[in-house]
């Protein structure tokens, strides 16, 4: 029993590291620091996504480390980028902006309740259901930052492009939509999904080249194209048994034959 706990404690408190991220995020956005708050948001989902390995690693996965980590997701991926929304545009449209600037909050704290009463083992999946919550952070934070409060778009479209940003992600983090998990960098798991591989492969290169402005474009088209994917698979198994009915009633011999 000691020896769990002993265990258990480095990965919690690197989980403890991202909720501490995510709060200094906050406190930087209520002061107008967007850029820093942007900042220990990534430096959450960096700690996020070092408390799962580590726990991996020394084998002390546990239910209370993945109640632990969703509480402090909700308040870094989840609070905290609403936060950002409100304080960058929402807060001009008074009761109302309230309300859509906390949908991100709202959704992702959903998402990750769902995520924990479906939770059946502590391996990695190949999918997640519903945009992950710290996806949906990075789109908010890299838009706001990179595009909303440059010159990189013009004024005009960008009431449209934030209320579509949020309105999006939110949406995509309650839906069923199927959403590739960032691939282990592993023989196993490049031989397993080689092209997920490099397409994330490609969104990191593209992001460190661009000083941050690839990701916005590179995480839409991930959302997008998951999309996609979900539709045209939703075709299929739809029009799946139809096709199976039809090929019997073509193979059915006559009684005139």
């Amino acid at each position: 029993m000691k020896k769990r706990v002993t265990r258990s404690i480095v990965p919690n408190l690197l989980t403890l590291v991202n909720l501490f991220a995510g709060f200094t995020a906050i406190v930087h956005t209520s002061n107008g620091a967007f850029e820093k708050a942007a900042l220990f948001i990534f430096i959450a989902s960096v700690f996020d996504m070092l408390d799962g390995i580590t726990a991996r690693l020394i084998k002390s996965t546990s239910e209370l480390g993945v109640e632990l980590d969703s509480l402090c997701d909700a308040v870094s991926f989840g609070v905290a980028p609403s936060y950002m929304l409100y304080k960058v545009y929402f807060y001009q449209l008074g009761e109302i902006g309230i309300l859509i600037s906390a949908l991100p909050a709202l959704a992702g704290v959903y998402r990750l309740a769902r995520f924990n009463i479906q939770l059946t083992s502590f391996e990695d999946k190949k999918y997640y259901r519903g945009l992950p919550i710290p996806s949906s952070a990075l789109i908010i934070i890299s838009y706001i930052i990179f595009f909303h409060l440059s010159n990189l778009i013009p004024e005009l479209m960008k009431p449209t492009v934030i209320i579509s940003v949020t309105f999006a992600t939110s949406l995509a983090m309650v839906s069923n939509i199927k959403y590739d998990n960032l691939p282990m960098p592993t023989k196993k798991s490049i031989k397993q999904r080689p092209i997920v591989f490099v397409f994330f492969i490609i969104g990191l290169i593209g992001s460190i080249i661009t000083m941050g402005k690839f990701i916005f474009p590179f995480m839409v088209f991930y959302l997008i194209t998951s999309a996609i994917r979900h539709f045209i698979m939703w075709i299929k198994e739809t029009r799946g048994p139809e096709d199976e009915l039809d090929e019997t009633e073509e193979l059915e011999p006559s009684l005139f034959d």
